[in-house]
């Protein structure tokens, strides 16, 4: 049995960690063009909340009005490779202000994107910030 094949899956999954990396990178700027530069063309993103979007620019108008910044401290990156495609999951957590000015950090996320032909295809986003939000205007659920 040849490792050929074997090293072509690491290496296709290498690749598509390191595009999901490249991407919230240019995301967290945030420089909605360049983290164009990574997703297919009919790009499928479910935002927090179930907000459906098509393209980096919609969910950094969307960040804007949430937070005065934000940014990501990547913990980790689980990869799934699969037959035609790769899932890789971005776990960590969340650090900037609210838009009072307010600071917070430790606010967990996992962002499950799915890699195939070297592009983002889709991208799920889930965050405890809702949840925070909703504490600091004592209304918790």
């Amino acid at each position: 049995m040849s490792a050929k094949p074997a090293i072509a899956a690491m290496d296709e999954t290498s690749e598509a960690a390191a595009i999901v990396e490249k991407f919230l990178h240019a995301s967290m700027i945030p420089d909605p063009i360049a983290a164009a530069r990574y997703i297919a063309d009919d790009l499928k993103l479910t935002f927090t909340g179930g907000r459906k979007m098509a393209h980096p620019r919609e969910s950094a108008a969307f960040n804007a009005k949430r937070y005065r910044w934000v940014k990501k401290k990547m913990e980790r990156s689980d990869i799934v490779p699969g037959t035609h495609e790769t899932v890789v999951y971005n776990l960590g957590t969340l650090y900037g202000e609210w838009p009072d000015g307010t600071p917070f950090e430790g606010n967990r996320y996992v962002d499950r994107f799915v890699v195939r032909g070297g592009k983002i295809v889709q991208m799920d986003v889930w965050n405890d910030s809702a949840e925070r939000l909703l504490v600091r205007h004592g209304s918790e659920a």
